[in-house]
């Protein structure tokens, strides 16, 4: 089966007419289907893959990772530019109020930013589950995703309010794409709120596939105990996991640290990035 990555969105972009900015869109191209996980928070994503050639109008179906506006901010432009009705794929819950507080600080809403009826006459035809969808044969989302290990925990600044009380938020939208390769299982995360572990775990339960030939995406590593960034490494290393390209809300010095331990196996993620993972 062939299949092509294509980065649109992220926090660093490849040199070129490329934009970047706090976010996360990738176009994921087999030979049966063109799929694009997340939008990015703006203008980039539109941007990109004009520069890219791409025509957003060949997308067959979107994939929402989560409800946060750095994955859900470029939507309208990209309905705007597809000018068709398009599936998009996720949890009921992104349309929760979400979120950003912490001590001291004011909260910052941080769900969708556009009104549901907005991107529905733009195009949008939602289609919320909180299971898994295939989408082909070899190509599936996650569902929710359990939380399984005793490490990785959900950002305790992340909040969902309800008239004027605040809970946290359990993230029960979190979800990547999967897609079954004759090399293992390839694996999209958005930003892994409810753990990259935990993640690939699920995606191996529910596919039965025990390799995992790639991880691309956000892992949430970002402010991660060094306990739990070694746990997440050696978990890495024990799932023998041949590529890797841990991206946007991984942070930078986590990235370094992982670029070293994977070598030559580690992929730097930005946008304007193109791999062939056949």
């Amino acid at each position: 089966m062939n299949l092509n990555i294509t980065v649109l969105s992220e926090n660093t972009a490849s040199m070129g007419d490329f934009l970047a900015e706090w976010g996360l869109s990738v176009f994921i191209e087999t030979g049966e289907i063109r799929i694009l996980l997340d939008t990015g928070a703006g203008i980039a994503a539109v941007h990109n893959a004009d520069a890219l050639g791409i025509d957003l109008k060949t997308v067959d179906k979107i994939v929402l990772s989560h409800g946060h506006n750095d994955h859900t901010g470029g939507l309208r432009e990209i309905l705007n530019r597809m000018k068709k009705r398009v599936e998009i794929i996720a949890h009921p819950d992104i349309w929760q109020k979400k979120y950003h507080r912490r001590k001291d600080d004011p909260e910052r809403f941080i769900g969708i930013p556009f009104q549901r009826e907005e991107l529905e006459s733009a195009g949008a035809d939602f289609n919320l589950s909180n299971q898994p969808i295939m989408i082909t044969e070899n190509l599936l989302t996650t569902g929710e995703i359990p939380m399984i290990t005793d490490y990785e925990t959900i950002d305790p600044g992340l909040f969902t309010r309800e008239g004027q009380e605040f809970q946290p938020d359990q993230l029960k939208d979190d979800r990547a794409v999967i897609i079954k390769t004759e090399k293992g299982l390839v694996i999209i995360l958005g930003c892994a709120h409810r753990g990259m572990i935990n993640t690939v775990y699920h995606a191996q339960k529910i596919t039965g596939i025990q390799e995992v030939y790639a991880i691309i995406g956000g892992s949430h590593l970002i402010g991660a105990s060094e306990e739990r960034l070694w746990l997440s490494i050696n978990a890495l290393k024990e799932l023998g996991v041949q590529k890797l390209g841990l991206c946007h809300c991984t942070d930078l010095p986590v990235i370094s640290i992982l670029s070293q331990e994977f070598g030559e196996n580690y992929i730097f993620v930005k946008s304007g990035l193109s791999l062939d993972l056949t």
